[in-house]
């Protein structure tokens, strides 16, 4: 007879994996969504098409620190 264990750790690691895909797909909705702005929004937040430019070269994993957790 076959016994199928699973530890904590790997739940936790399924959770965190399942986190952080849902965050990357996060991440690449709301530069997608960034992408479609005019220039008058990005005036009006303190952007310049260059800033989108390297906003939208950005991994989906790459985010900033206090994201990670």
């Amino acid at each position: 007879m076959a016994f199928i264990t699973t530890s904590s750790a790997s739940s936790r690691g399924s959770k965190l994996s399942l986190s952080r895909l849902t965050q990357a797909f996060a991440v690449l909705r709301q530069r997608r969504q960034l992408s479609q702005l005019d220039e008058t929004a990005l005036r009006d937040m303190g952007l310049t098409q260059t800033d989108v430019d390297c906003e939208l070269s950005r991994s989906a994993w790459d985010v900033p620190a206090h994201w990670r957790g």
